[in-house]
């Protein structure tokens, strides 16, 4: 940073400092380099619309901590993603999150739950990607592993994200996928009996979120949506803010929302009329974190501190 010659002006040393970002706005740097933490908005829940449909969980925001980036040496604009919206009970795939920006960074928003199309279509590409939805079919039992729900959607290192969970269905109960998380993988929804698939594959919870100690304390961010189930147990939301799924019985068990600037993955929803609504997506948030630095260089004034000082009104010359 070019230097002015001065009046002598003590050293001082500045704190660090953390700024959180809830909504979108402006960032003042004051140092060469910060940290961020930069969590996009959740994916929307959705809905199957075929006879007793049930909708796939919606993913994650993207989630990524980075550390050592350049600053752009004068405001910047912070872009906190919102969640994307549920999907209506006559059914539809749930919307996506939107990303998360500052400077260099990009989070990119969650997959929005898988919905509407037969016999179910998978989720959404995203930070985290959205859970496979699920027709109501009792026999025979299968496993469409082929339809993909991908996660860290574009690819980061490290990811950004999880896949959303698949479907699989078998007497006694049918379930839909979660989204995926931070932290892990949305689950599969159902209980597989073919001999391809044995045993019991979950329920569709969301995702594991991540942990960040960035606001200070230790909070868990970006779980995914569960997926909605036929009946009980109710598919539970990752840890991290994401909803939990609805059920399609018994009747108005409706999906949760994923938590607001958590960037959780909204509940998967079901056909039910009237209820059985799926979940938006929650909000994300940006969390900047700077070193702390000296000011006042014995003549030396930084140009950036004459600036300040000037439109403060506290430079005399």
């Amino acid at each position: 940073m070019p230097r002015l010659i001065g009046a002598a002006q003590a050293i001082t040393t500045n704190p660090a400092l953390t700024t959180t970002f809830n909504s979108s706005g402006t960032f003042d740097p004051a140092t060469p380099t910060f940290d961020a933490l930069v969590v996009a908005g959740g994916g929307g829940g959705g809905v199957e619309a075929v006879s007793n449909g049930i909708g796939g969980g919606g993913g994650a925001g993207g989630f990524r901590e980075v550390t050592g980036i350049s600053s752009p040496g004068s405001p910047t604009p912070v872009t906190v993603g919102a969640g994307g919206a549920g999907a209506p009970h006559t059914g539809g795939g749930g919307s996506p999150g939107n990303n998360s920006v500052v400077g260099s960074v990009t989070s990119t928003g969650g997959g929005g739950g898988g919905g509407s199309g037969g016999v179910g279509q998978g989720g959404g590409y995203g930070g985290s990607g959205g859970g496979t939805s699920l027709q109501n079919q009792w026999l025979p039992t299968y496993n469409d592993a082929g339809i993909p729900t991908n996660g860290n959607t574009p690819p980061t290192s490290p990811p950004q994200g999880n896949p959303g969970g698949n479907r699989l269905t078998g007497n006694p109960t049918n379930a839909s996928g979660g989204g995926g998380g931070a932290g892990s993988a949305g689950q599969v929804g159902g209980v597989a009996t073919s001999p391809s698939a044995p045993g019991e594959s979950g329920i569709g919870n969301g995702g594991n979120g991540a942990p960040s100690t960035y606001s200070g304390s230790d909070v868990t961010y970006a779980g995914g949506g569960g997926g909605a189930a036929q009946f009980s147990p109710q598919p539970q939301g990752g840890p991290g803010g994401g909803g939990n799924g609805g059920l399609y019985t018994p009747a108005g068990t409706n999906a949760g929302a994923g938590a607001t600037n958590k960037g959780g993955g909204g509940g998967g929803g079901t056909n039910q009329p009237g209820t059985g609504l799926s979940g938006a997506g929650g909000s994300g948030v940006v969390i900047i974190k700077e070193p702390a630095y000296n000011t006042g260089y014995s003549s030396c004034w930084d140009l950036r501190a004459v600036f300040r000082l000037v439109k403060e009104g506290d430079w005399t010359n």
